[in-house]
């Protein structure tokens, strides 16, 4: 007879009989014994000699979660389990999570959760056509719970407030509804490794007036609060114009990188789709949009061919593009240049810079630079705290033979996903952390349905090539179903692509509620 002690647990009843699942899938009815020793906590299973030679481990866990029960093993399990603990359902996060629970929380190896102040995943590089519509979120969001069970991982539903690092428990701040009534008290949660990867935020630099009268894309909420303003001031402007009144609409876009450049694009396709849904009164002359950047161009982080390019598509789709205009100050239906020059401005939109988020800058000593974000090693581990690990935009990481860390983009949180979930993976085992190194594939910038343009990197030469048209477009798209890919595999993905198909066939171009 073989034996093997599978942990520490409750007592359990005497002689319990059970078939293992080799023997399942053989036709045996020949049970295996489970039994328990008088006086102790430690459950053991024994093989008859007329069964199977030895016990794995897989059927030992099996063995113990039929007897205890599987809520109740689960939990106890769970319990003495190695906590990864990711703070954070973006891009990078989401995809971290996923990895980590069907390598490790799958087979028992680490107990993974995640956190998040949301219920609900948006690819934050599409919260721009939430904005306009052109993207309807409740087809492209995630739920963590049910992704959560798809990927055995555990989804806590909250904000983190603080941290204490001697206790190793981060602070969940109380959740409230919309009526402002408490639903869950501030809470703590233990960790044994510790994940920050909570994106960033628009940074207003001060700008006074800004947070009382810009609009935000930080967040799914304030992306579909835009949209609904927007249909209310098209609706406005449209009945103004049935009644013979004054109704020019103008829209301003502080900040010309990636974001305010293609919600340019996308607002003013936007406005000449609206008319054919019965806002036929309201031209798209009518809306008047403009984008405006502090810089001596658009997309001043990129090549300037690339920018060259952007600025002709604006200009070609009748959008403003001003450079080396500073705003000195947003009033409730202006703007306030630098140089003390007035432009009427109905809505404006904040997309100039960015920081990680405030509550980062004093978190129990961790280092923080003055954007707020976490100081981290090239493995991404915190530069105080072994156990706390930071990446994404809220993450300063230095790049090799560079005084610069690496950019806030998208590609770089998913490379670094990538890294950690190698570095979580060999940390259980004992062995060393993998340092991360940046590689910048290019850029893409879309112009809604209007066209595509971007850079390649070649990963050889190190020289970037210049596209546009449909090669960038397919380019651009296949960024989006690579992260779903992360997070659903090939075959859903397929079948999630196969479904946007149907429903742009069936539904508007634009959401129109």
């Amino acid at each position: 007879m073989v034996q093997a002690s599978v942990g520490v647990y409750p007592k359990v009843p005497h002689g319990i009989g059970l078939i293992n699942r080799d023997q399942a899938q053989r036709g045996s009815k020949k049970p295996l014994s489970l039994n328990c020793h008088a006086g102790t906590t430690t459950l053991v299973l024994a093989a008859s000699s007329q069964g199977l030679d030895k016990v794995s481990e897989d059927s030992q866990a099996f063995f113990a979660e039929r007897a205890l029960g599987s809520l109740h093993f689960k939990a106890i399990v769970m319990e003495n389990l190695h906590h990864i603990v990711v703070v954070g359902g973006g891009a990078g996060g989401l995809e971290l999570v996923t990895r980590l629970g069907n390598k490790l929380g799958k087979k028992h190896k680490a107990r993974i959760s995640l956190v998040d102040a949301g219920l609900t995943h948006v690819w934050k590089p599409l919260l721009h056509e939430v904005a306009s519509g052109s993207l309807d979120a409740s087809a492209n969001e995630i739920n963590y719970r049910a992704h959560a069970r798809k990927h055995h991982y555990e989804f806590q539903l909250g904000r983190m407030s603080g941290l204490d690092r001697s206790a190793k428990e981060i602070v969940i701040a109380a959740f409230h509804d919309d009526e402002g009534n408490e639903v869950v008290p501030e809470r703590r949660i233990r960790y044994d490794t510790l994940v920050i990867a909570v994106g960033s935020t628009a940074n207003d630099f001060g700008t006074p007036g800004a947070q009382e009268h810009c609009l935000f894309l930080d967040s799914l909420r304030q992306a579909r609060r835009f949209h609904n303003l927007m249909l209310n001031a098209f609706l406005r402007k449209n009945h103004e114009a049935l009644q013979g009144k004054p109704h020019s609409l103008n829209i301003s876009i502080i900040g010309a990188g990636a974001t305010g450049v293609e919600l340019a694009a996308e607002l003013r396709l936007a406005s000449r789709e609206l008319p054919v849904y019965g806002m036929n009164h309201l031209k798209s002359s009518d809306v008047s949009i403009s984008v405006i950047e502090a810089a001596d161009r658009i997309l001043p982080a990129l090549p300037g061919r690339l920018s060259a390019a952007a600025t002709r598509e604006l200009q070609r789709q009748k959008v403003q593009v001003l450079t080396g205009q500073p705003v000195s100050e947003v009033r409730e239906n202006s703007l306030v240049m630098k140089d003390g020059t007035e432009l009427p401005s109905e809505m404006t939109i904040w997309a100039a810079g960015i920081k990680a988020p405030g509550f980062l800058a004093d978190l129990d000593g961790l280092e923080a630079n003055r954007g707020n974000q976490l100081m981290v090693e090239q493995t991404l581990k915190t530069t105080r705290d072994d156990h706390i690990f930071a990446f994404g935009d809220c993450a300063a990481c230095p790049q090799p033979d560079s005084d610069r860390p690496v950019p806030p983009r998208a590609q770089a949180a998913h490379q670094q996903a990538d890294t950690l979930f190698e570095t979580l993976c060999n940390r259980l085992e004992g062995k060393e952390a993998v340092p991360f190194v940046y590689n910048d594939h290019g850029s893409l910038i879309n112009f809604s349905k209007y066209t595509t343009v971007g850079n390649l990197m070649g990963n050889l030469s190190g020289r970037s090539m210049y596209i546009e048209g449909k090669v960038a477009r397919l380019f651009y798209v296949s960024l989006y179903r690579m992260h779903q890919v992360a997070l659903h595999g090939f075959v859903r993905t397929g079948v999630i692509w196969l479904m946007d198909k149907i429903s742009r066939a069936m539904h508007p171009r634009l959401k129109l509620h």
